[in-house]
């Protein structure tokens, strides 16, 4: 077999996020200027583009939070593996993890499916994934498209788009954030679903999918296949019982995403674990800088709450009934900017 090449990243790999940055600053630009259409009406929007859901005013107090998302590359996995009864699940995760970082509650998605031929039970296992990422996530899966594409699909591509609803005062935005607010993050459930370009070219450049290293459970397959972790229920009682300040969904661009939450405030990580076995031979088989895993996978933490100190108890008394693994992970600073481990990744 080919060896990766050394000091891989993920523009290397074909997803260069700082390109993919300057397009999404001019996306926004561009539809900015369609604002205007609702202004004044129902639905008038209440956020600039560029936070983890759209938000869209319905009356003096209820708001609608929209966001679409899709599972990526993991798809590849799912057709290579030939198991497919999972990778529905993701595709809920990345939509309504987004939607709670704005503290809405999830209520419905409608979900896309483009594949190359009708294969009944290749589509069966998706909607069944589907299906069970909605029981999770408590929400209602009311329509959606499955289109048959064998000139333009190799395989099939999995997006949704999502709903949320809240109330004017339960939005979440990081406007309340604060020097001295502490970070807390809740593990992920493994790779999830960003960063598998990068983590396909590597491991498939030395071993096969089946490939079961010293000590694991699972194959290489099997463990790139483990779905997205659902944080509805934990991140709901956490904002029902602490003060929260801000949240992230840990995905694409790892870390670098808490910019999202200010712009003016710095984010202090130093108690980043060691990484899952996944990350750790990802990046030792790429050869892959610390900076580059800390802006690209989640290393174990896929979400990330900003709360004051004194909610740290309650917070983690709550991941404890939920099962869901929960560390104090670093601090809000007046530095701006973002640091893991003294690395400075934004």
């Amino acid at each position: 077999m080919s060896k990766a090449k050394p000091h891989m990243t993920y523009a290397k790999s074909g997803v260069d996020i700082k390109k993919i940055k300057q397009s999404h600053k001019k996306i926004a630009n561009m539809l900015r200027k369609t604002f205007s259409y609702r202004q004044g009406l129902t639905g008038e929007v209440s956020i600039e583009i560029g936070h983890y859901a759209g938000l869209l005013k319905l009356d003096k107090d209820k708001m609608l939070a929209l966001h679409a998302d899709g599972v990526g590359t993991k798809t590849l996995i799912a057709t290579a593996m030939k198991k497919y009864d999972t990778i529905g699940i993701d595709c809920v995760a990345m939509n309504v993890n987004d939607l709670i970082c704005m503290g809405a509650e999830p209520i419905a998605m409608v979900d896309y499916l483009a594949i190359n031929k009708p294969e009944e039970d290749v589509i069966k296992d998706i909607m069944k994934g589907l299906a069970y990422g909605a029981k999770q996530a408590r929400v209602s899966i009311v329509g959606g498209e499955t289109a048959v594409m064998p000139d333009l699909i190799n395989g099939f591509d999995l997006a949704a788009m999502s709903v949320g609803i809240l109330n004017k005062d339960q939005l979440i935005t990081g406007e309340k954030i604060e020097a001295g607010d502490k970070i807390y993050g809740l593990k992920s459930s493994g790779i999830h679903s960003n960063g598998l370009t990068l983590a396909r070219k590597v491991l498939l450049s030395y071993h096969k999918l089946t490939y079961k290293p010293a000590g694991w459970d699972r194959t290489l397959g099997e463990e790139l296949l483990i779905p997205t972790r659902i944080y509805v229920n934990i991140v709901d009682a956490i904002i029902r019982n602490c003060e929260v300040h801000g949240l992230a969904h840990i995905t694409g661009g790892a870390f670098t995403k808490l910019m999202r939450l200010s712009c003016n405030l710095g984010f202090m990580i130093d108690t980043i674990p060691n990484p899952p076995p996944i990350f750790a031979l990802i990046q030792k088989l790429g050869k892959i800088s610390d900076y580059e895993m800390y802006r690209t996978f989640n290393m174990g933490i896929g979400f990330c709450v900003i709360a004051p100190r004194r909610e740290r108890d309650t917070l983690m008394r709550i991941a404890k009934r939920y099962d869901c693994g929960c560390i104090e992970i670093g601090e809000v600073t007046e530095d701006v900017g973002v640091i893991v481990n003294k690395i400075r990744i934004a």
